[in-house]
Protein backbone atom coordinates (compact mmCIF):
# COMPACT_ATOMS: atom_id res chain seq x y z
CA UNK A 1 0.00 0.00 0.00
CA UNK A 2 1.47 3.36 -0.98
CA UNK A 3 1.49 6.39 1.30
CA UNK A 4 -1.25 8.92 0.74
CA UNK A 5 0.28 12.33 -0.04
CA UNK A 6 -1.51 15.54 0.90
CA UNK A 7 -0.59 19.17 0.34
CA UNK A 8 -0.24 20.18 3.98
CA UNK A 9 -2.07 23.41 4.78
CA UNK A 10 0.08 23.96 7.90
CA UNK A 11 3.53 23.27 6.42
CA UNK A 12 2.70 24.27 2.81
CA UNK A 13 4.29 21.23 1.17
CA UNK A 14 3.38 17.78 -0.11
CA UNK A 15 3.85 15.21 2.63
CA UNK A 16 2.42 11.85 3.73
CA UNK A 17 -1.05 12.23 5.21
CA UNK A 18 -2.69 10.52 8.14
CA UNK A 19 -3.89 6.93 7.69
CA UNK A 20 -7.41 7.89 8.86
CA UNK A 21 -9.28 10.96 10.12
CA UNK A 22 -8.29 11.78 13.71
CA UNK A 23 -11.85 12.75 14.72
CA UNK A 24 -15.30 11.63 13.61
CA UNK A 25 -16.45 15.15 12.74
CA UNK A 26 -15.97 17.79 10.05
CA UNK A 27 -12.68 18.95 11.57
CA UNK A 28 -11.35 15.38 11.44
CA UNK A 29 -12.30 15.19 7.77
CA UNK A 30 -10.51 18.49 7.00
CA UNK A 31 -7.39 17.37 8.88
CA UNK A 32 -7.38 14.03 7.04
CA UNK A 33 -7.66 15.78 3.67
CA UNK A 34 -5.34 18.77 4.22
CA UNK A 35 -2.88 18.09 7.06
CA UNK A 36 0.26 15.95 6.95
CA UNK A 37 1.20 13.35 9.53
CA UNK A 38 4.23 15.53 10.36
CA UNK A 39 2.05 18.57 11.15
CA UNK A 40 -0.36 16.36 13.13
CA UNK A 41 2.56 15.15 15.26
CA UNK A 42 3.39 18.81 15.94
CA UNK A 43 -0.18 19.44 17.07
CA UNK A 44 -0.09 16.42 19.38
CA UNK A 45 3.03 17.81 21.08
CA UNK A 46 1.64 21.36 21.30
CA UNK A 47 -1.82 20.22 22.45
CA UNK A 48 -0.29 18.79 25.63
CA UNK A 49 0.71 22.35 26.53
CA UNK A 50 -2.91 23.53 26.20
CA UNK A 51 -4.18 20.60 28.26
CA UNK A 52 -1.64 21.20 31.03
CA UNK A 53 -1.84 25.01 31.05
CA UNK A 54 -5.65 25.14 31.11
CA UNK A 55 -6.19 21.84 32.96
CA UNK A 56 -8.50 20.72 30.18
CA UNK A 57 -10.80 17.82 31.02
CA UNK A 58 -11.03 15.95 27.72
CA UNK A 59 -13.93 13.89 29.05
CA UNK A 60 -16.05 17.03 29.47
CA UNK A 61 -17.90 18.57 26.49
CA UNK A 62 -16.40 22.00 27.33
CA UNK A 63 -12.88 20.56 27.26
CA UNK A 64 -13.48 18.85 23.93
CA UNK A 65 -14.97 22.04 22.46
CA UNK A 66 -11.97 24.07 23.66
CA UNK A 67 -9.48 21.61 22.14
CA UNK A 68 -11.37 21.32 18.82
CA UNK A 69 -11.35 25.13 18.60
CA UNK A 70 -7.61 25.31 19.36
CA UNK A 71 -6.94 22.57 16.80
CA UNK A 72 -8.98 24.36 14.11
CA UNK A 73 -7.13 27.64 14.74
CA UNK A 74 -3.74 25.87 14.90
CA UNK A 75 -4.23 24.40 11.44
CA UNK A 76 -5.78 27.56 9.95
CA UNK A 77 -9.31 26.22 9.46
CA UNK A 78 -10.74 28.92 11.74
CA UNK A 79 -9.82 32.49 12.50
CA UNK A 80 -8.87 33.26 16.03
CA UNK A 81 -6.03 33.35 18.49
CA UNK A 82 -4.45 30.32 20.03
CA UNK A 83 -4.66 30.23 23.80
CA UNK A 84 -1.42 31.16 25.51
CA UNK A 85 0.61 28.11 26.52
CA UNK A 86 3.22 29.82 28.66
CA UNK A 87 2.78 31.77 31.85
CA UNK A 88 3.04 35.47 31.16
CA UNK A 89 3.41 37.65 34.26
CA UNK A 90 1.07 40.59 34.50
CA UNK A 91 2.74 43.89 33.62
CA UNK A 92 3.94 45.79 36.66
CA UNK A 93 1.96 48.90 37.52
Amino acid sequence: MSERIVHCKKLDKDLPGLPKPPFKNELGKLIFEQISAEAWDGWKKDSVKFINTYRVDLAAPEGQKFMFKQCAVYFGFEEGDLAQTAFTPAPEK
